[in-house]
């Protein structure tokens, strides 16, 4: 069996620290990937931090970039070959048999297998995936700095593409870092009138060099007034509790407000602010493989990219610091240097 090298959490609370393991034997279906870097995300904080319930130790991790060093004889005909760039994100196994994944929503898949939820993850010397979960990426793209495109990138891609957002639309976007920063990119590479909500107001200047039309504070509704009613979409990537009515009276008749972050109180919703001008109010987790594959080539084609931060994987309890303390623009990846 290959001995892994990993960053793992070995108890609540505590200092990640170097650990060995054995990566399984790979099967007919699998991909194994050699890590040169890994994303860390709030996501990977929530898991360290015991929001999953992991048993000890924890390896997380699911913003993944490397190379393909073995292949399955099953996957060895899926146009993968071994020295290819590609990505990893947050799964990395569907069926292929149920509803969803025959509906071309494996992200949606009964029996799936999030790549830090069911085993180690990418702060790890390698990996192990289905080859449906190992993602080439394009030229045009800088492997380096892509981890961050597999998570935060095609979650604010997504409801772009699955709600068929339209040139002629005006998008808002609440929170601009590490999910933000890049759905204002991508709206309006989209060719969307782009108004983004922040709470920052230092970073005016810089949001508008993201793309963003308008730069409003998230903080004082009362800026809001001249702005109800013209939202055809508006995105929430932060997990603040918010004025939720507020927002929703931003929103056109059949207009949409979409999470992307995650609130974990209660959302408050009348329920005739929502009837009357029929408005939605949409979740989603990450997309599908066909999906993601359209945001990589969108992100190629508009040189559209994530602000990052990069740290050897050896000072990690370093960049787990400085991404805790707010200090992050606007991702942390991580460069293995085992």
């Amino acid at each position: 069996m290959k001995i892994v090298k990993g960053w793992a959490q070995l108890e609540p609370k505590g200092k990640l620290v170097p650990i060995e393991y054995e990566l399984s034997p790979l099967n007919s279906e699998e991909v194994e990937v050699e890590i040169d870097n890994c994303g860390l995300c709030h996501t990977d904080l929530n898991a360290l931090n015991g929001a999953f319930g992991l048993p000890y130790p924890i390896v997380a991790g699911h913003e993944i970039t490397g190379k393909i060093v073995r292949i399955g004889e099953v996957a060895k005909t899926k146009g993968l070959s071994v020295g290819q760039t590609v990505g990893i994100g947050w799964n990395k196994e569907s069926c292929g048999h149920c509803d969803p994944c025959l509906n071309g929503d494996p992200h949606l898949c009964t029996t799936l297998k999030a790549t830090i939820l069911t085993g180690h993850g990418g702060f790890a010397s390698r990996i192990k995936a289905h080859w449906l979960w190992v993602i080439p990426i394009p030229e045009g793209i800088r492997a380096a700095d892509a981890g961050p495109l597999f998570c935060a990138g095609i979650t604010v891609f997504y409801p772009l593409l699955a709600y068929e957002a339209k040139p002629t639309d005006r998008i808002g976007v609440f929170g601009i870092g590490g999910l933000g920063h890049l759905a204002v990119q991508f709206a309006r590479a989209w060719g969307s009138e782009v108004v983004a909500f922040s709470s920052s107001t230092d970073k005016q200047e810089e949001i508008v060099k993201l793309g963003a039309d308008y730069v409003v504070t998230s903080r004082h509704t009362s800026a809001w007034e001249a702005l109800k009613g013209k939202f055809d979409l508006i995105v929430i990537t932060v997990g603040a509790a918010l004025e939720w009515d507020k927002i929703l009276e931003l929103l056109s008749p059949k207009g949409r407000m979409h999470f992307v972050g995650i609130p974990f109180d209660a959302i408050p919703v009348n329920v005739l602010s929502v009837l009357i001008p029929q408005l939605h109010i949409s979740a989603s987790p990450g997309g599908s493989r066909w999906a993601i594959d359209k945001m990589l080539r969108f992100a190629a084609r508009h040189k559209i990219a994530p602000i990052v931060e990069h740290f050897p994987m050896s000072r990690i309890n370093e960049a787990i610091e400085h991404l805790e303390s707010g200090k992050a623009k606007y991702r942390v990846v991580l460069d293995a240097d085992f």
